[in-house]
C-alpha cells in the first residue's frame, strides 16, 4: 500500500484529484441545477431543507475541495486529494465495522463500469472472503428510461450491479434500478450499500447505510451526506483510466483487512 504522501501524489498525477478534468463551468451548472430542484441531479435523494446555489458551492468547497470563490466561473476546478484520502479512510472504517458482524449483507452497484468498477470489484471480493452475503436483487430486471435507445437491464459482475445495454455495461445516473432492487428486498435493508450516482442516492433515501463515490459535478450525494442520508462520500474524478484507481482500491482493501485483524 502506498503511503499517504505517495497516494496524494498519485491522485494528483492521475487527476483523480487535484486539477481534475471536470470543468468549473460544468460544476457550477450542476450546482445551479440541483439548487433549482432538478431531479436528475438529486440522484434519487430528497432533501430536508432548501439548498441554494451558494450553499451547495460552499458545501462542495468543504467536502470536495472545489474552488470556493463564487466569482471563479470558468476554467479549472479542483478536488482536494487530502479530502479524498480522508474519505477513503472513513469508508474503510464503515466497511470494516459491518464486516466485523456475523454474515452481514452488502450490496454493490456502480454507474461507472469503465472507471469505478475497478474499485468496487476488489472491495466486493474482500467482503465475500470475509463472510458477507453479496446481495443480487433485481438481476435481469428490464426497463426503458428517458432517452434510452432500447431497454436496459440489471446485471451483476462478481457481485457488482450495473446496467446492461444489449451486452455492454453502461454509464448511468439513474436511481430507478436501485429503487427496483429495494422493492424486491421487501423492506429488508442491506447492512451496507457501496455505490455511486443514483444507485447510492436511492439506497440512502431508502434508509440503508450507504457509502459512495462522487465527482465534483455530482453534488447530490454530498448534500445527502450533509443531511445524514449517506454515511461517507469519497470525492474523486470518477472517469479516469481504470488502472489509475488501483492504489486507491488497495488502500481501501488493506485498511479494512487491518481493522478486521485487530
Amino acid at each position: 500500500m502506498l503511503s499517504r504522501d505517495e497516494l496524494r501524489e498519485h491522485l494528483v498525477q492521475s487527476r483523480i484529484a487535484g486539477d481534475v478534468a471536470t470543468s468549473r463551468e460544468n460544476n457550477l451548472d450542476h450546482y445551479s441545477s440541483l439548487a433549482n430542484g432538478d431531479p436528475y441531479y438529486m440522484l434519487g435523494l430528497t432533501f430536508d431543507q432548501p439548498w441554494s446555489y451558494r450553499d451547495i458551492l460552499a458545501l462542495m468547497a468543504k467536502s470536495a475541495g472545489v474552488v470556493s470563490d463564487p466569482s471563479h466561473r470558468w476554467g479549472q476546478d479542483t478536488i482536494d486529494p487530502d479530502l479524498t484520502i480522508d474519505a477513503v479512510d472513513a469508508m474503510a472504517e464503515r466497511v470494516a465495522a459491518v464486516l466485523s458482524r456475523p454474515g452481514p449483507s452488502v450490496l454493490f452497484a456502480t454507474g461507472h463500469p469503465t472507471g469505478l468498477l475497478a474499485v468496487h470489484l476488489p472491495l466486493a471480493r474482500l467482503c465475500a472472503e470475509r463472510g458477507a452475503r453479496l446481495l443480487s436483487p433485481g438481476e435481469g430486471w428490464t426497463y426503458s428510461g428517458s432517452g434510452f435507445a432500447r431497454p436496459r437491464q440489471i446485471r451483476y459482475l462478481q457481485g457488482v450491479a450495473m446496467l446492461d445495454d444489449k451486452g455492454g455495461f453502461v454509464h448511468t445516473h439513474d436511481a430507478d434500478p436501485m429503487r427496483h432492487m429495494f422493492s424486491e428486498l421487501d423492506g429488508e435493508l442491506p447492512d451496507l450499500v457501496i455505490a455511486d450516482h443514483g444507485w447510492a442516492g436511492a439506497a440512502g433515501e431508502a434508509g440503508a447505510p450507504t457509502v459512495g463515490f462522487a465527482d465534483s459535478n455530482d453534488p447530490g450525494l454530498f448534500v445527502g451526506e450533509a443531511e445524514g442520508k449517506i454515511d461517507v462520500v469519497v470525492p474523486l474524478d470518477d472517469n479516469v483510466l481504470p488502472r489509475y484507481y488501483a492504489p486507491l482500491a488497495e488502500r481501501l482493501v488493506t485498511l479494512v483487512s487491518r481493522a478486521l485483524r485487530v
